[in-house]
């Protein structure tokens, strides 16, 4: 009786102990041919032989991606290791395993973790011999850094049908992912992981996480966008400038208020911080119209004024609802506004008043071709926190997109009082002419600073 007892634990010990043999060899196998494939490659040759294996003296290693190379195939043998650690702790224990666990431990623990490193060593990709120039190594952009497929599929240069040259004078288009995706990839593996023509996560949140630490521009998504179920028609834009919009018409899946009435500044639990009152247009309209006590606010008739009938589309570069482009747009001026939906939907509260978001952050080149604004107006969002080298890339940029004779509005910019001579020189070294100059104290250690300035013309 007790043979036919052990008879079922023997047997399954058994089984646990070729499972391990396998495992053990399979690690062994893997090592081999990870080993092979960069021996074919001729990375193990001194450096005279790889002259001649690749059959050219001045052979380019530099577009290869080494370390991620190597971060694949390590990644690959700590699976292997780690199963082969999952299956002698479960042999120590088998005698208090049903069979129904048994069979679960080996289709979630050893067959799943097998398939997952076998698809990962294949995923690998060596560096190929370019067509044109048979001495030239080429490696896809980060192709070995992501296991995820379908941020292989985008990032993998697209080739032109038959051949063509396209549109752009290029053999292949390249999708781009911004550079700091590489240090959150897991982050960004979770945000591409869906099942494709399905619905999207609801996400949003995480994909402006990505966007805020440098993870920008994200890579495109095959999936479809969700959206609120209960979307109403928009009101006519003789209303919606100056109307809060139906609330049906946003997911508040992802904020603490559920209806823009609980995002009014008297709510402490409102979830944002920045731009108190936004949402509140009974005072949104005394903006940029009413004049001030305070030499720093500047009406929008006075600015226009001074370049009569030249203004015409601009950019709001800050944090807010759109009141300044509404503004404008009652003055025949078309004016994009930035937005990014840091606790609150700002991007829809701009679009609801029929206005145009731009969801950009400050990491990102603005997407406008040199010398094409006639305006660029910033209030509320970079102020004396921002570091003065990542200013200075701004300003640049911003010097770039504005036209000579546009305007560059910096309204209400506020800083500590010993940093505003580092902060003047950063909008005073384009040399632009001052229309208007303004400081004023914001406390016992803050100043005000508001300017207009004119980009003047260059030569070349």
């Amino acid at each position: 009786m007790g043979k036919l007892l052990c008879f079922p634990k023997c047997r399954f010990g058994r089984i646990l102990g070729w499972l391990q043999i396998m495992l053990g060899g399979l690690v062994i196998i893997v090592s081999i041919s990870t080993l092979a494939r960069f021996y074919e490659a001729g990375f193990f040759l001194n450096k005279e032989d790889i002259c001649r294996h690749f059959y050219s003296p001045i052979d380019n290693y530099d577009s290869i991606d080494f370390k991620s190379l190597k971060a694949r195939v390590d990644e690959v043998l700590d699976k292997m290791e780690s199963l082969q650690e999952k299956l002698e702790s479960t042999l120590q224990r088998m005698d208090n395993i049903p069979k129904l666990e048994y069979k679960k431990f080996l289709e979630n623990e050893v067959i799943k973790p097998l398939y997952d490193a076998h698809i990962a060593l294949r995923q690998i990709r060596m560096p190929r011999i370019d067509e044109n120039d048979n001495t030239t190594l080429k490696e896809d952009p980060l192709i070995n850094t992501f296991v995820i497929e379908e941020i292989r599929k985008y990032i993998t240069p697209k080739e032109n049908r038959v051949g063509k040259i396209n549109i752009y004078g290029t053999e292949k288009i390249y999708n781009t992912v911004g550079h700091a995706c590489v240090l959150m990839k897991k982050e960004l593996e979770e945000y591409m992981d869906y099942e494709i023509g399905s619905y999207c996560k609801d996400d949003w949140i995480l994909g402006q996480k990505l966007m805020i630490n440098g993870c920008d521009p994200l890579p495109r998504r095959r999936c479809l966008t969700r959206a609120s179920k209960l979307s109403l028609r928009p009101y006519p834009i003789n209303e919606s400038l100056w109307r809060i919009p139906e609330g049906r018409n946003v997911r508040w899946s992802n904020y603490q208020c559920r209806n823009f009435e609980c995002l009014s500044s008297k709510n402490p639990k409102r979830g944002y911080s920045k731009c108190t009152g936004c949402f509140e247009m009974d005072k949104e309209k005394l903006k940029w119209v009413t004049n001030s006590s305070l030499p720093i606010d500047f009406t929008i008739k006075d600015v226009l004024g001074i370049k009569p009938g030249e203004m015409r589309i601009g950019l709001d570069f800050g944090f807010g609802t759109g009141t300044f482009a509404a503004r404008m747009r009652e003055e025949n001026v078309t004016v994009v506004s930035t937005a990014l939906n840091l606790g609150a939907p700002f991007n829809e509260m701009i679009a609801l008043r029929g206005l145009v978001p731009l969801y950009v952050t400050l990491n990102q080149r603005l997407p406008f071709f040199d010398n094409t604004m006639d305006l660029i107006h910033t209030t509320g969002f970079m102020d004396g926190w921002i570091d003065l080298q990542l200013l200075d890339f701004i300003l640049f940029d911003w010097d770039r997109v504005l036209r000579p004779g546009g305007l560059l509005w910096i309204d209400r910019f506020f800083c500590k009082r010993k940093d505003l001579d580092d902060y003047m020189y950063m909008f005073l070294q384009f040399r632009y002419r001052k229309h208007k100059w303004a400081i004023a104290p914001k406390s016992k250690d803050e100043v005000f600073l508001s300017a207009l300035l004119e980009k003047p013309p260059r030569t070349l």
